[in-house]
């Protein structure tokens, strides 16, 4: 059994569950998950290269928007601050899966330590619920702005904005730590996880023992984070979109140009999930091996490349702030021609 491939999946190496039926025997958990990338393999070098070049351009983008918002007082604003948590989270879930891709691609054992398996179920969930929560919270950042400008500076003050950014961060974390900690305590005696990295469903799959509490517990996180954060972003705009309809043509295209930027990031992110959650129930032939593949990285790679782009680059205090750490021009010139 562990000598088989049939596509991108993992193989445990280490102690089969003994004995001859699963509720008399004594589970112990591997020690180490050998990755094979079927397909990938074939031209690795190729796929590696494509790896590590969008690993460095979500390092050097992130790193300079967030960089340009700490280092000027003038971006130090609950705007600028949501968008650089959204590429410190970017960051974030990049770290938690390019290396691990990376190293398994050039590798020839292409092994991974069950901690590390672990650990990337854990950083791979708090990334994609924490781009959620952070896009809802900015969606009630532009609902106060738009809909309460003259409040605005009293509610959205700096000491609010770090409270309602670590709220989004404990909420996820506490959810998803108990959901890892349910997973670590199954044994497992499966072999196979049909993906090119860890999560939390494969590696619960893989259990002999049973799931109930892991399935359970899965769908009010789904529905706490995956259901709740979109319908409270969803509610915030739809407030933005009544306040819209009575004000003027200028009052609207600046809204619009603030707000399509956050629906496009939860838009993709949506049918990201959604994809995750349906594909598994169809035959695996149904789309080509790559696209499945790209599908299911995708939300590690598009949102933390489209970041600095949809949300930094398009904001002109930002543009003239990056250029200005790179020495590209004064910022009178940056001025003139952005």
């Amino acid at each position: 059994m562990s000598g088989q491939s049939v596509g991108p999946q993992y193989h445990i190496v280490g102690q089969h569950c003994p004995g001859t039926s699963m509720e008399n025997s004594s589970y112990s958990q591997p020690s180490m998950l050998t990755l094979s990338f079927g397909q990938l393999r074939e031209i690795k070098y190729f796929y590696s290269t494509l790896v590590l070049l969008c690993f460095m351009i979500i390092v050097v983008s992130n790193s300079a928007v967030i960089s340009a918002i700490a280092m000027h007082r003038s971006l130090q604003e609950p705007m600028f601050i949501f968008i650089a948590f959204l590429c410190i989270n970017g960051l974030y879930g990049s770290m938690m899966f390019f290396p691990f891709l990376f190293v398994n691609l050039l590798s020839k054992t292409q092994v991974i330590s069950y901690v590390g398996c672990i650990i990337q179920v854990f950083g791979i969930h708090t990334y994609i619920s924490c781009e959620m929560t952070i896009l809802a919270v900015m969606a009630l950042d532009r609902y106060v702005c738009i809909c309460n400008p003259l409040r605005y500076s009293s509610i959205m003050s700096l000491a609010t904005v770090f409270k309602l950014i670590g709220a989004a961060w404990l909420y996820v974390i506490v959810l998803i730590a108990i959901l890892v900690l349910l997973t670590i305590r199954l044994p497992l005696c499966g072999s196979v996880i049909q993906k090119i990295y860890c999560d939390n469903i494969s590696v619960v799959k893989l259990s002999c023992t049973d799931t109930t509490a892991n399935n359970v517990f899965g769908l009010l996180i789904t529905a706490a984070i995956i259901g709740l954060m979109p319908v409270l972003t969803l509610m915030s705009y739809a407030q933005i979109l009544r306040v819209c309809m009575q004000a003027s043509k200028a009052f609207q295209a600046k809204a619009l140009q603030t707000c399509t930027p956050h629906l496009i990031t939860l838009t993709y992110f949506v049918a990201d999930v959604l994809f995750e959650l349906l594909m598994p129930r169809f035959p695996s032939t149904t789309l080509p091996y790559e696209l499945r593949v790209f599908m299911s990285v995708h939300s590690f790679v598009i949102a933390p490349i489209l970041h600095p782009l949809i949300y930094g680059w398009k904001l002109r205090e930002i543009r003239i702030r990056v250029f200005q750490m790179f020495g590209a021009k004064p910022i009178a010139d940056l001025e003139n021609n952005l």
